[in-house]
């Protein structure tokens, strides 16, 4: 089974590259040549994000508040795949969580899935039900930005230090899912922000995939010559 999540996490860097190529695509597509003006939109959620780093930085770190959004995540991912959950323990500098079944996607969610950020665009689109959330459209971006760079940055940090979690499933696999999922998610708030579409998104990455596969195909016929 290692063998095989080694082959498959290998099979996935092309997708990395790919998506990589893809986000650069959106963030150039995003800002013409010849504007000058940032978008607001973009403004905000960037502005969000720049303020995390500003409290990550110079602030005590909220460690206690990620482990929850960790130990959550898993058992929201465990939930959804049908697993029970028996037991969660949050402490100031570690958690757990039980569950009567696990897989890559459960015990690797919460390194790809931004759970407070996912939460505040939910309760956007719900206040919207009852209210009108548009005056407060920007601080909702900003919010965001601020969730998504708390995220971010804690992954970061997590992946810099001995996983259990990655260890399940190897380096190569984990990594490479683990990047694959965020740099979607990176696509996703280029969309969210500026004027791509989804069907922008899904051309670019037809586009890079396509010359994934002439590379790969050039590559072969230069092995059998």
């Amino acid at each position: 089974m290692h063998i095989l999540r080694l082959i498959i996490g290998i099979l996935l860097l092309p997708a990395c590259y790919a998506t990589t190529r893809v986000v650069m695509d959106l963030s150039a597509a995003s800002h013409p040549t010849g504007t000058a003006a940032i978008p607001p939109a973009s403004i905000a959620m960037g502005g969000g994000y720049i303020l995390w780093l500003v409290v990550y930085f110079t602030m005590p770190k909220p460690v206690r508040t990620y482990i929850l959004a960790h130990e959550l995540t898993h058992a929201l991912w465990g939930a959804m795949m049908g697993a029970k959950i028996f037991k969660m323990s949050v402490r100031r500098d570690s958690g757990s969580v039980t569950l009567s079944k696990t897989n890559f996607l459960i015990t690797l969610a919460p390194y790809f899935f931004p759970l407070y950020t996912v939460l505040i665009v939910i309760a956007y689109y719900v206040l919207g039900i009852f209210y009108d959330p548009s005056p407060y459209y920007l601080w909702w971006l900003a919010l965001v930005g601020f969730t998504w760079g708390f995220h971010f940055t804690f992954t970061i940090s997590s992946l810099l230090q001995h996983q259990t979690d990655i260890q399940a499933y190897g380096l190569v696999f984990s990594y490479a899912t683990i990047y694959l999922f965020n740099a979607l998610g990176i696509c996703f708030w280029i969309i969210l922000v500026s004027p791509p579409t989804i069907e922008d998104c899904i051309a670019l990455a037809g586009a890079r995939s396509g010359e994934l596969v002439d590379l790969a195909t050039v590559w072969i016929r230069g092995l059998l010559e």
